[in-house]
């Protein structure tokens, strides 16, 4: 029997994708918002595609606050969009060079 791959939708596109394609943005037991790479830490979790994009979608539609049921600063929005931009970066940068050899 196949493996059941653990799917979950982005909160800014709406798109189910698998949880390995997507961020896990997390609301920790201090009310504090943070992007958790492991994905395995304690809290409430939100889903969002790795790119500045949907987290400008989730602002918009208010994904985060819904999701987390609190209300959510700018501040936030800005630390998560320099996190997600970094990791867009390594990823583009993980993308060039070494394919075909």
């Amino acid at each position: 029997m196949a493996k059941k791959i653990p799917m979950r939708q982005c909160i800014g596109c709406g798109e189910m994708k698998s949880k390995k394609e997507l961020l896990r943005i997390l609301r920790t037991q201090e009310e504090d918002i943070i992007l958790d790479a492991t994905g395995r830490k304690n809290g409430r979790g939100a889903y969002i595609c790795p790119n500045a994009e949907c987290l400008k979608q989730a602002k918009r539609s208010k994904g985060l606050e819904r999701s987390f049921k609190m209300k959510i600063g700018d501040e936030i929005y800005d630390s998560l969009t320099k996190e997600i931009e970094i990791i867009e970066k390594s990823v583009r940068n993980a993308g060039d060079g070494n394919e075909g050899r």
